[in-house]
């Protein structure tokens, strides 16, 4: 019985910290990018992906947008084995290649790992500890 209290304890450890560090990213990047509005995971993805791509002072088309999601998204789980960076193309682009398909997740659990993706990703940068 010992054993799985004290799982369930880290775990729940694990929990809280993600969700401290999460809400430090939140509010981290609403204070520089939106004025105080908070930022949804979906427009934190989006400056990851402005990031990687490093052209930070030009428009952005909506096909493009959507790219610089998807960027963020292979960066994001590369660590986690599920893409691997190729090549920049001619224009700047980073290009990844899938190495293992991600497991089907239900929605909660894709948005936790993409939360989880995104603090390491600032922990990494030293954004945040």
């Amino acid at each position: 019985m010992y054993l799985c209290t004290q799982n369930y304890n880290e775990k729940m450890a694990r929990d809280e910290q993600l969700k401290m560090q999460w809400e430090e990213v939140v509010q981290l990047l609403s204070n520089r990018f939106a004025d105080g509005d908070t930022l949804d995971l979906d427009a934190i993805i989006y400056l990851i992906g402005l990031q990687e791509l490093g052209q930070l002072h030009r428009r952005f088309k909506k096909d493009e947008k959507l790219n610089l999601m998807h960027i963020a998204i292979c960066r994001l789980l590369e660590p986690y084995g599920y893409y691997k960076f190729d090549y920049f193309d001619d224009d700047g682009w980073p290009h990844y290649t899938v190495v293992e398909q991600l497991p089907p997740l239900k929605a909660g659990e894709q948005s936790v790992l993409m939360k989880e993706a995104i603090v390491q990703y600032f922990v990494e940068k030293e954004v945040i500890n």
